[in-house]
């Protein structure tokens, strides 16, 4: 009994570090490569061009952090400035709160906000998998509340879900 338990810790030890010292794979699923470095361009806000979108100030500076946050958290790789093997950019495209339903009072019952992004991702090291793409969320908040009361969180979910999905397209090898 006593030499399964030394072998079972013997052999969690060892997967443990051949896990910890593999560039190529992590326990996110994110496939990196040989790629040590990655660089997230900042994010421009460019929503007010769009026809009934409008202008949130430090949205560009937010998303841009988060993007950066949850790459750096779910790799090993180091976040630089220039020449990043991996590089993503883009801008914010879309800001828009919609009505999704009324009253009887002809009120928006349910509000919705959606934030969309169009992001260009380069892989110096594995060139076929670059892409440009738009990438959307939203997040549904009941008509009688301010977009104001509701918009730090509102902004949490849709950057989680648009970080995730971005995420998922360039570095997930499911």
């Amino acid at each position: 009994m006593k030499q399964l338990k030394v072998f079972t810790f013997l052999l969690s030890i060892t997967t443990l570090f051949l896990f910890q010292g593999c560039g190529f794979y992590n326990f996110s699923g994110a496939s990196t490569g040989p790629a040590e470095s990655v660089q997230v361009n900042f994010f421009q806000n460019y929503a007010d061009q769009t026809p009934g979108s409008t202008i949130e100030p430090g949205l560009d500076r937010d998303f841009t952090n988060a993007l950066q946050d949850l790459i750096t958290n779910l790799t090993s790789l180091n976040l630089t400035g220039s020449n990043g093997d991996l590089l993503y950019e883009g801008e914010i495209v879309e800001y828009r709160v919609s009505p999704m339903s009324a009253t009887a009072n002809q009120t928006a019952a349910q509000n919705r906000l959606t934030i969309s992004v169009n992001v260009r991702f380069y892989n110096k090291t594995k060139e076929d998998s670059d892409f440009e793409r738009r990438f959307s969320f939203f997040y549904d908040y009941p008509g009688t509340s301010l977009l104001q009361n509701v918009k730090t969180e509102a902004h949490e979910v849709i950057f989680e879900r648009i970080t995730q999905d971005i995420f998922n397209a360039s570095l997930a090898d499911w």
